[in-house]
C-alpha cells in the first residue's frame, strides 16, 4: 500500500509495512458486579510492613485509661476511643486533617477500613473525637 506525503509541493511516496496477521486481543475478566461466596479479608490485602500496621500496634500498646475515664456512659453506644485514636493517628500520618476527608477515607480506603474494623463514624463524630483527645 502506498501513501503520499506532500512536503512543500513535492510528493514523496512512503511505504507502509504490510501487517500480515493481527493477534487476538484478550482482556482479563471484569468481575466488579459479581458476588463472591467468601468475602475477601482486608487483612490479606495489606502488606505486613505497611505503616497502618505500625499505627495499629503502637496505639494498641498505649495506656488510654485517662481517655476512657472521661466517658460518662448512658445514651447510645460510642465508637471505641482506641479505634478513633488509630484512625486519627493514621489520618495525620497521611496529612489528612479534614474530618470530612477522614470520613471519606473510612468509606473508600482499605487501610482505614481495616484500622477501624469497617466502622464508619461521620465527620461530626470524628470532630468530637478530635476535640476530646
Amino acid at each position: 500500500m502506498l501513501l503520499f506525503i506532500s512536503v512543500k509541493s513535492i510528493i514523496l511516496p512512503l511505504q507502509k509495512p504490510n501487517i500480515i496477521a493481527m493477534a487476538k486481543i484478550v482482556f482479563k475478566e471484569l468481575t466488579s458486579n459479581q458476588n463472591v461466596l467468601f468475602p475477601v479479608s482486608l487483612s490479606e490485602k495489606i502488606a505486613p510492613n505497611h505503616p497502618v500496621r505500625i499505627v495499629n500496634s503502637v496505639v494498641d500498646a498505649l495506656d488510654i485509661s485517662s481517655l476512657l475515664s472521661s466517658y460518662k456512659g448512658g445514651g447510645s453506644s460510642s465508637y471505641h476511643p482506641r479505634m478513633m485514636l488509630k484512625v486519627l493517628f493514621y489520618a495525620y500520618l497521611n496529612n489528612i486533617y479534614s474530618c470530612r476527608k477522614i470520613e471519606k477515607a473510612l468509606q473508600e480506603n482499605i487501610h482505614f477500613m481495616w484500622l477501624s474494623g469497617n466502622s464508619t463514624p461521620d465527620f461530626r463524630t470524628i470532630m468530637i473525637s478530635v476535640a476530646n483527645v
